[in-house]
């Protein structure tokens, strides 16, 4: 199991394959959409002074990688019952970057619709959870991580900060109303926060797709001229109930809102995934964390 990219999906179908794999006897899953390869362990070198959860650097074909703890980033206790023998290293790509995590053992692959997934409950989502979905319909439970959360308390300047946005100068943008779906709360905060300095301050946000839709279409219902209500829309990817390829598409094919421009800001975005957005009709797409570039889309696509 290691080259993945023969298997992506038809873009927009609201559909993703998810890798399984397990630390300790949990079950856990990564979008294939991530994942570049999977490989045996290779040679590491440790860092001085490095973080907790990084196990150190290794190379691979020419580049250099840190390779994460996902035994130690999730406070899963050893309880060495696993096999060693069947550890493995995934090799990811995501918010514009290289890394490699180490779990005790690579599974299956599942294909499986994002409304399907569910979205983890109060009790269990706060802003420290790593956990952006839970699916429950399988042989057995499977928890999505979030990645890029995981990265960021390793290193907070891989997140995205207000301070950019300083940079591209004062503007009066509060007339103009944006439809945001993002799933993590977290996320939404520092959207909210980063657009209301950039002068974007009307700002309506939904944690899935699906609701974004929902509202979109419901506004058309009852007789609004939807350009006057919304000037542009702003969609992750990964979202529990449906995901922002497929929100896109149901956008474009609708003609009564299918001139509504539509940015996808997703960790997603790289030049080998970028044909997915296109194929769906995306105005423009921009990979987290570049929040100025962000801005700027929205500067050049709002009306």
């Amino acid at each position: 199991m290691e080259d993945h990219s023969g298997i992506l999906l038809e873009s927009g179908t609201n559909e993703l394959e998810i890798i399984e794999f397990e630390i300790n006897n949990n079950n856990f899953g990564i979008n294939v959409l991530k994942v570049k390869e999977i490989i045996n362990p290779l040679p590491i070198t440790s860092i001085p002074h490095a973080h907790p959860n990084i196990l150190g650097i290794m190379q691979l074909r020419g580049e250099v990688m840190p390779v994460v703890s996902l035994e130690k980033a999730l406070g899963l206790a050893q309880n060495g019952s696993y096999d060693p023998a069947k550890e493995k290293f995934i090799v990811a790509e995501f918010n514009l970057m290289k890394v490699v995590f180490h779990v005790h053992n690579v599974t299956k692959i599942h294909r499986i619709s994002w409304n399907k997934i569910e979205k983890p409950t109060e009790l269990y989502d706060v802003d420290s959870s790593q956990i952006i979905g839970v699916i429950n319909n399988l042989d057995s439970m499977i928890l999505l991580l979030d990645f890029e959360k995981i990265i960021v308390d390793i290193n907070p300047e891989a997140g995205i900060h207000v301070g950019k946005i300083k940079k591209l100068g004062e503007r009066e943008r509060s007339s103009k109303r944006i439809i945001a779906a993002e799933d993590s709360p977290l996320l939404r905060k520092l959207l909210n926060e980063t657009l209301s300095m950039a002068g974007y301050e009307n700002i309506e946000f939904f944690e899935n797709g699906r609701d974004a839709l929902s509202y979109i279409e419901s506004l058309v219902n009852e007789g609004k001229n939807i350009y006057d209500e919304v000037q542009l829309v702003i969609t992750d990817i990964e979202m529990p109930q449906m995901d922002g390829h497929h929100l896109t598409k149901r956008i474009k094919e609708n003609h009564r809102i299918s001139k509504l421009p539509v940015i996808i800001f997703s960790s997603l975005i790289t030049e080998d995934l970028r044909h997915k957005g296109e194929q769906v009709g995306a105005a423009d797409q921009v990979s987290k964390p570049e929040i100025n570039e962000l801005v700027i889309k929205i500067d050049q696509h709002i009306l």
